[in-house]
């Protein structure tokens, strides 16, 4: 007997139904030779600190750090988890072979590992891998298997993923909690600290205390108006990176060219294109939501695995927004299988479809290819699960209509001794801009380009009068973290990136995963570290305090979280090994409990013995230095 293990009972239900095991059980389906059951989320956990070490049941700062000698599982204590568990077990335990039919990823490859191996799983595995659950997906996945040790870096990265969050999860919150946490005893705070959560807590801390300290200045820009166009003059910026910097300075500008002509010194038009935007990677897909939609990245997580499992659109856990050449052959029958939902389809139907390197390139995918719709027809779907595949199929279809063809004009210009300058976009061929209604409107088309104005047509060497005016401006301080920002944050380790391909680049050292973002914003949430304002989010006093107190560096900072993450990858790929890994995270976490244990800070005054220690910048100090208490120590 074949035993296929699924990821839930849906998965089970289509991948039965595909194989022919159409005979119900409790817990699983069985005919033609195969056994289909399941599991629901993380049927096993690791071991809890006191399951290694009884003395590590009590909290004490004198038992950190907690390394185990080797990690542990355990059926999760939950009454339905343990009986499929048992279910699944007394399977596997009469099985020829077990097919792994998991999500496929990384989380889902460790998910089903531990269940075979606590069911002490000793036949042959092999692994099921497909991008979509249409019945043509699964049978051509099931003729396709590979052993699992074929995955066996994609389990390893998982593992050492959960080893890792464990080991610094469980010991600085434990360190923190206990030396900084207010409350004793059953009313002791708890502060929660993890690999991810923190230095994403961390961005929201900084970008909130960049607004809250910044200091608004005035200055000037210098304009005029000739023809109905509004042109800009070209002044050299000052050190202090504005032209104007007040308002007499301002005046005298003006007035040095308010009685002279303005007269066009060069017309360059510049003939140009503008690519489709990018088919949908998790990420891009949580972002566009956000801005247009307001979903939460949970919300989006949400309904596009909802579509998945309703094999409306393909996997959705996926970091790339391209396709593999083997799709390209499939693209009409996708395509016509949407067709009456989307008129924009039926240009293409039958016409040549282009190839794009920028859609279709077997380097940039690796486990999955970019979120497209699998040609399934869209019936029955929720208002929100709409809103969601109607933003996927539009892409999907842009990609295969023209480029957008523009035409970019400079118009150069001056009036006395200083140079004016205008520029304007025209639109020549909308190309797949018709794809999203009206074509002049950038942001319903996802470009984050903003359109520039239609200008007149000027010719070189034409003068005449002009108004000029002082507009008078404010420095603005940074906007507050949006979802949609945010996830872009983590994206790129904290830099802000506009250009895709760049985008691309600092993925590698991205923090969290694009299946784990979410998850670690609502965690966030629902510990009150953070909250909405509208579409803002803001830390609260509570995050704020975290933040400060936490002296690792490792904890709180989005890049050095992120150069782990991309050793996380390198192991995915057999680049590195766990091992390093692990021994890495061992003394990571040492290093974390030292800097705790090691510091004075808030601890009684040696000198007075009334105030307490506080860290300065170089040294110690006491909180009653203004009452004349001399205690200084360095670091």
């Amino acid at each position: 007997m074949i035993v296929c293990v699924a990821e839930k009972p849906s998965v089970g239900q289509y991948i039965a139904k595909v194989l022919g095991a159409n005979t119900r059980h409790d817990g699983y389906f069985e005919g033609n030779g195969y056994q289909v059951t399941w599991t629901f989320g993380h049927l096993c956990a690791l071991l809890d600190p006191n399951e290694y070490n009884e003395q590590w049941k009590a909290w004490t700062l004198s038992s950190l750090p907690m390394v185990p000698a080797r990690f542990g599982i355990k059926v999760t204590d939950d009454k339905g988890v343990q009986k499929q568990f048992n279910i699944i077990k007394s399977l596997i335990e009469q099985a020829d072979e077990v097919i792994n039919c998991g999500d496929a990823g990384q989380e889902g490859e460790l998910i089903q590992r531990w269940v075979y191996q606590k069911a002490g799983c000793k036949c042959p595995v092999k692994r099921l891998w497909v991008s979509s659950l249409t019945e043509e997906a699964i049978a051509e996945g099931f003729k396709q298997l590979k052993d699992q040790s074929h995955y066996q870096h994609l389990y390893e990265a998982g593992l050492m993923r959960a080893i890792g969050d464990w080991l610094l999860g469980m010991n600085a919150t434990r360190a923190y909690t206990l030396r900084y946490a207010k409350g004793t005893g059953k009313d002791r705070q708890i502060l929660s600290i993890g690999r991810v959560q923190t230095p994403t807590l961390a961005l929201v801390v900084k970008r909130q205390a960049e607004i809250e300290n910044f200091v608004p200045r005035t200055y000037w820009e210098l304009k005029t108006k000739y023809r109905d166009t509004l042109f800009s003059a070209q002044l050299p910026a000052e050190e202090d990176e504005y032209a104007i910097n007040s308002l007499e300075q301002g005046q005298q500008l003006l007035d040095s060219i308010k009685d002279e002509p303005l007269t066009i010194t060069s017309v360059t038009k510049k003939k140009g294109t503008e690519y489709a935007p990018r088919l949908f990677d998790l990420t891009s897909l949580q972002v566009e939501c956000n801005k247009k939609f307001s979903f939460s990245a949970d919300q989006t997580l949400k309904l596009i695995q909802s579509l998945y499992e309703k094999r409306i659109t393909t996997y959705p856990r996926v970091d790339t927004t391209y396709l593999s050449d083997d799709i390209y052959p499939k693209v009409p029958a996708t395509l016509k299988g949407i067709k009456d939902y989307f008129p924009q389809v039926e240009p293409l139907i039958g016409a040549k479809l282009p190839k794009s390197k920028k859609v279709f390139d077997n380097k940039k995918v690796t486990d999955h290819h970019a979120i497209i719709p699998t040609g399934q027809r869209p019936d029955n779907l929720t208002a929100d699960e709409r809103k969601v595949f109607n933003l996927v199929a539009l892409r999907f279809i842009a990609a295969f209509y023209p480029d957008c063809e523009i035409s970019t004009t400079t118009v150069l210009a001056k009036a006395g001794e200083i140079d004016f300058k205008v520029t304007g976009k025209e639109i020549l061929k909308p190309g797949w801009r018709v794809v999203f209604g009206d074509y002049n409107n950038d942001e319903d088309s996802g470009d984050e380009q903003k359109s520039a104005q239609v200008l007149p047509s000027f010719t070189e060497g034409e003068s005449g009068p002009h108004t000029p005016e002082l507009q008078e401006k404010t420095t603005q301080p940074p906007k507050f973290y949006t979802e949609a920002t945010l996830l872009r944050a983590m994206e790129t380790a904290g830099k802000t990136v506009d250009n895709d391909e760049l985008r691309d680049a600092l993925k590698e050292n991205g923090i969290g995963r694009p299946s784990t973002r979410a998850a670690i914003i609502e965690k966030l949430y629902q510990r009150k570290y953070i909250i909405l304002k509208g579409k803002s989010i803001h830390a609260t006093q509570v995050g704020i305090d975290l933040i400060h107190i936490i002296i690792s560096p490792l904890l709180k900072s989005a890049e050095l979280t992120g150069l782990w993450e991309k050793k996380l990858r390198e192991i995915e790929r057999g680049d590195f090994t766990a091992q390093q890994f692990l021994e890495e995270l061992k003394t990571m976490t040492a290093q974390v409990v030292y800097d705790v244990k090691s510091n004075k800070a808030g601890m009684l005054c040696p000198v007075c013995r009334q105030g307490t220690i506080i860290r300065g910048n170089t040294r110690y100090g006491c909180s009653r230095w203004r009452e004349g208490c001399t205690y200084a120590e360095p670091f």
